[in-house]
């Protein structure tokens, strides 16, 4: 069975219809790409309550592998998309986050920057993005090949971590 994923762009420009969503795109196009099916796509404004009720409703209902958001991961005022995340979570997944910071700082220091996070609700992993189509490339460059082990490992069907 593929594996299901979901996208979700928070922009309060794009919410509104001045900005073009450009990242979830090429997300969903990269997942596709892979062999995913993309069972929802969509673009909400950077609000707290309506990412987690989101994020709830995919694990909890729709249930897909992975769950990737995109914006909302630096440090202006309306950038709560990690802590939205935290609050759905129930286990930390910090490697898959930590990760992608380690990558991008050899791209630039900025990616210091980046308070995006990765967990886990139920057998979805959850994995924030940062807003910029090239850095949400950049960033699926460093976990496209790991994730499905863990993937696996959530849906039961995965074996030992060790080689």
């Amino acid at each position: 069975m593929p594996y299901q994923a979901a996208v979700i762009t928070l922009s309060d420009k794009g919410a509104k219809g001045h900005r073009e969503d450009k990242s979830g795109p090429a997300i969903a196009e990269r997942l596709m790409e892979s062999g995913y099916e993309v069972i929802e796509q969509f673009l909400i404004s950077d609000d707290s309550e309506l990412l987690q009720h989101h994020l709830i409703r995919l694990a909890d209902q729709r249930r897909p592998d992975l769950i990737l958001t995109t914006g909302g991961t630096g440090f202006s005022q309306r950038d709560r998309t990690p802590e939205a995340t935290l609050a759905v979570a129930e286990r930390n997944a910090p490697g898959i986050a930590e990760a992608i910071r380690a990558a991008s700082l050899k791209i630039t220091n900025r990616a210091m920057l980046s308070r995006a996070v990765s967990v886990i609700r139920g057998k979805t992993l959850i994995i924030n993005l940062p807003g910029s189509p090239k850095a949400c490339m950049e960033s699926m460059d460093v976990f496209m090949d790991a994730i499905p082990h863990a993937m696996d490992l959530l849906r039961g069907d995965g074996g030992d971590c060790a080689r």
